[in-house]
């Protein structure tokens, strides 16, 4: 077989690339996997050459690059993996083609997810504009009432007044697009009225009144004019009555007879505010139309009161009749009863015993309740010639109504009336008729029994009837005080603790028992139980003055000053004017070393309570230790004139007028107290100092009754001493030294002489010798002070309770003494 040759040109170096069988078709292409390793490589995903030259190229490599070739050179921009390749080739070049029907994407876009495409924005049309702004107008009137609903007010206000200003908004939008005749009257309403409520809500009378006058006189709005009945609310609340009840009138004739229930309303308010006016008689038709229409308690309440103001017995009889005969529209209470004995039955029972109609129910009741004993009692005291004839009457007259359960309270409060005119027996006669009947009303007359007799001191019978009132209601807490109160008084504290225990258990908020509790444990020393009992009162009763007092004082018991020091501030931020607590807080302040807050404290104290001894003896020591004695003058001449007969405020004025150098005032004031208690040794001691200070004569004289007062003195507590059962004190000195506080003055503690002790007299004069005064006053200096006024002037000034001991007790050799005998009438009795 013949082998064929082709033919192939030398200078042709690419012939033969390009040529394929025939027979191979694209399949088959498709099946070789040399050529579709090919197509998946970079090379075979190189963008489409494009007519534009290169900008850089590099000649003589290995692609072999010639003119007229037909091969346009590109730059190779693909990647792979994300890196670049090189724009060189490292083989020959030559021409693949990508499988059909896939897109070339050097940059893997395809992978992602693409956008959609963005449509254009419709332009909103004019009715959709006003359809989205009256849905944003009525959610602004949404949130304006429900914030009204939270307290908040003035946010309130905000929210509708920007619900206006949207509507107008939409007004004018309707205007300009010409929709005008599809505005929404509903809407425009709803706003107009919701503004006018919380100018009303924030007391803004006039803003309200204007926006409703808006209102009612657009005549668009249908039953507009019922309106008049919140502008005559607000007439009332400015006190335009005349204006008030025109409105109401007004509004009253525009409410159709179908609408029964608005009318009475209508008519009610009428009536309330003719009672303002005193108009008792228009008061009491409008009244009376209601109670002939549709009979409520508050109303049948309020046209007695009406005919009480007028003083018509006949009508007052009349009026409490129609308001027995008022329904209670309450179904019989035997349903709570739990008649079965299938537990889902009660159980459903228990629940409904608490629920909201339940409680309606009792309200309902209460108010009823309230509304006829409150009747009975304005009016038995006048319908009748006698208070008790009124009471037999009003009693007779409920008895035979449906409320007959009533006249045994009516009894109690016949009592209670006979108590409030210190009629105690009449009380008491009237309160032991129900010993014998029922048991709940019987146990309120012991209970009242009991306390009646607590107040006036019988604790036995106090007693007997508590036992009483506990024995006939067991869950009575009232019967557990008042006997938890006897016992009180009697002493035994923990039978009274056990007894406000007990009333406490059957009522968690019974103030009285667990006050009274707190008083036990503070009285037996149980400072932490006491101070629980005080907190959980503090957290019943706000800011009650004694609660508040026990707790500051509980503890100032424990030790914590601090926390005593509040409460006792905001004591006085509810009672500023009480002395007791400002004392208390000077004293604390004292006790702590701030003397500018304790004298604050002390001087409000004695501005509100000048007659205090104690504070007036604090503010004169501490001016004395202040230096400023002048300034304790007007305190203890205060003291003086309230006690004349007290000689320690008068030596304390004479004292500070010798701190305060004023010698002359101070010698006539010592003169003067010598003369009203020529006995008083501290002062003629004083006398003998200052007479010698200043050279004066009197010097001797002074000193004659000095000794003659300690003479008597010591002859006193000597014959006092040698009486049976009698003892001399370890200093030998007597109280009764002339001292109205029972102090004894450090210059008074000097040794006498002994008695008896004589010398001959002096010829021709009685004067003692210069040696004897200088004996009498060498102890004495000006800062002594003739006694202690009070442990503060003690501690600040001072002065020491015990003097050293000195030589005055040496008996001086060369003084003379007068030849003196003592009468019968320097003897002690």
């Amino acid at each position: 077989m013949q082998n064929l040759h082709l033919a192939v040109p030398d200078d042709d170096l690419y012939s033969g690339y390009n040529e394929y069988p025939s027979a191979l078709s694209t399949k088959d292409l498709e099946e070789d996997e040399v050529f579709q390793e090919a197509l998946r490589s970079s090379y075979g995903r190189r963008p489409i050459p494009t007519s534009k030259p290169p900008t850089a190229m590099r000649l003589g490599t290995a692609s072999g690059y010639r003119e007229g070739t037909g091969l346009n050179f590109r730059p190779v921009t693909g990647t792979q993996d994300g890196v670049t390749r090189p724009m060189t080739a490292v083989r020959g070049a030559g021409y693949t083609s990508h499988r059909p029907g896939t897109m070339f994407d050097p940059l893997n876009q395809a992978s992602k997810v693409t956008a959609p495409q963005l449509e254009t924005k419709k332009e909103e049309t004019p009715e959709e504009k006003i359809k989205k702004l009256e849905r944003c107008i009525m959610e602004l009137i949404e949130e304006s009432c429900l914030t009204n609903s939270r307290g908040e007010m003035k946010a309130a206000l905000d929210k509708a007044k920007e619900a206006s200003t949207k509507e107008r908004s939409l007004i004018r939008m309707q205007e300009q697009t010409g929709l005008s005749e599809n505005h929404n009257l509903d809407l425009t309403f709803s706003v107009l009225f919701n503004l006018a409520n919380q100018y009303d809500a924030n007391e803004m009378y006039t803003e309200a009144l204007n926006t409703y006058t808006v209102i009612t006189k657009n005549r668009m709005f249908t039953n507009a004019n019922r309106l008049k009945i919140n502008m005559g609310n607000i007439y009332f609340k400015l006190g335009q009555y005349p204006k008030a009840i025109k409105m109401y009138r007004m509004a009253l004739d525009q409410v159709p007879n179908t609408h029964r229930e608005l009318r009475i309303k209508i008519m009610h308010n009428i009536g309330i505010v003719f009672v303002k006016m005193g108009q008792f008689n228009e008061a009491c038709s409008s009244f009376e139309y209601i109670m002939q229409e549709k009979p409520e308690f508050a109303t049948g309440l309020h046209l007695i009161l009406c005919h009480y103001a007028l003083g018509d017995k006949d009508r007052m009889k009349r009026g409490f009749q129609m308001l027995l005969e008022v329904p209670l529209n309450i179904d019989d209470e035997d349903r709570y009863n739990s008649l079965s004995d299938d537990p889902t039955a009660n159980l459903i029972l228990e629940v409904i015993k608490t629920d909201s109609l339940r409680k309606m129910e009792r309200q309902m009741k209460q108010d009823a309740e309230k509304s006829i004993l409150t009747a009975a009692k304005l009016i038995s005291p006048v319908i009748e010639d006698s208070f008790s004839a009124g009471y037999d009457w009003c009693v007779d007259a409920i008895k035979s109504s449906n409320y007959a359960i009533l006249a045994n309270d009516l009894e109690i409060n016949r009592a209670v009336m006979y108590l409030r005119q210190k009629e105690f027996s009449l009380a008491i006669d009237t309160l032991k008729t129900f010993e014998k009947k029922e048991t709940k009303v019987a146990s309120t007359a012991a209970t009242n029994l009991s306390f009646i007799y607590f107040l006036q001191g019988d604790l036995e019978q106090a007693e007997k009837y508590g036992e009483h009132a506990r024995e006939a209601d067991g869950y009575n807490s009232a019967a557990f005080v008042n006997l938890g109160n006897v016992s009180f008084v009697k002493g035994d504290m923990e039978k009274a603790k056990e007894s406000f225990g007990y009333a406490l258990e059957n009522d968690a908020l019974c103030v009285e028992a667990l006050f009274n509790l707190g008083l036990v444990n503070k009285r037996l020393g149980l400072y932490d139980d006491a101070l629980d009992c005080f907190s959980k009162l503090q957290a019943i009763m706000r800011h009650h003055p004694q609660v508040l007092y026990h707790l500051a004082h509980l503890y100032e018991l424990v030790g914590d000053v601090d926390q005593a020091t509040e409460w006792y501030h905001q004591l006085v931020g509810i009672v500023p004017s009480d002395p007791g607590i400002l004392q208390k807080l000077g004293e604390i302040f004292d006790n702590e070393g701030d003397k500018q807050q304790s004298y604050q404290y002390h001087y409000d104290s004695y501005r509100y309570f000048p007659s205090n001894f104690e504070v007036i003896d604090w503010l004169g020591s501490y001016f004395i230790e202040m230096q400023v004695a002048e300034k304790a003058i007007v305190y203890f001449q205060r003291a003086a004139l309230m006690q004349p007969d007290e000689i320690k405020w008068h030596l304390m004025v004479a004292s500070c007028h010798r701190r305060s150098g004023n010698y002359h005032q101070a010698l006539n004031t010592y003169k003067e107290i010598h003369r009203r208690f020529p006995d008083n040794i501290e002062c003629l001691k004083f006398l003998v100092k200052i007479c010698n200070d200043l050279g004066l004569e009197e010097t001797a004289e002074y000193a004659m009754a000095l000794k003659k007062a300690e003479k008597t003195k010591e002859v006193r507590e000597r014959i006092g001493s040698s009486r049976p059962g009698s003892r001399r004190t370890g200093s030998g000195l007597s109280s009764r030294g002339g001292s109205a506080a029972g102090g004894v003055s450090p210059l008074s503690e000097s040794p006498l002489p002994p008695h008896g002790t004589r010398t001959q007299p002096n010829s021709g004069s009685r004067k003692l010798s210069k040696k004897m005064i200088e004996h009498l006053i060498e102890s004495d200096n000006e800062d002594d002070e003739p006694f202690k006024t009070s442990s503060a002037l003690s501690k600040d000034s001072g002065i020491s309770s015990e003097r050293p001991k000195t030589s005055a007790g040496q008996k001086p050799a060369d003084i003379e003494f007068g030849d003196e005998e003592l009468g019968d009438d320097l003897l002690p009795e």
